[in-house]
């Protein structure tokens, strides 16, 4: 019985490191493409912060992650911001088209009055 639970535990904790170091190559993998977009760092700084990353790779993951994460945010808002006005001017929708159509579903009853209000919000906001 006892080398049941062994066997167990010892599965329980090999799950829990490969989740733990599979989590943490996501986060090197999202501080090294943040760091090669930023605009703001110059070369010798993306060398120094790659160095850190190589030589001391968690405690250098948590260090940007500390010292950069609120502008890790923003530059990830920024970029989806971007993607979705390239894509709507690729596709052609404007938030005009889509206001059109929302008058449309509404005219014809699709929408209630309070989902129009809702929609016409996330479309302009």
């Amino acid at each position: 019985m006892g080398d049941v639970f062994s066997s167990i535990f010892n599965f329980m904790l090999f799950a829990f490191v490969v989740f733990v170091f599979v989590l943490w190559l996501w986060l090197l993998f999202s501080v090294i493409g943040d760091l090669f977009r930023r605009d703001d760092i110059g070369g010798f700084g993306k060398v120094l912060w790659i160095l850190f990353l190589v030589l001391l790779p968690y405690l250098g993951v948590f260090m940007y992650i500390l010292t950069q994460g609120k502008g890790m945010g923003q530059r990830q808002v920024d970029q989806l911001r971007r993607a979705q006005a390239d894509l709507r001017a690729f596709v052609g929708f404007s938030p005009a088209d889509e206001l059109k159509k929302l008058e449309e579903l509404k005219a014809a009853g699709t929408i209630n009055a309070d989902e129009y209000a809702r929609l016409r919000a996330k479309v302009l906001g």
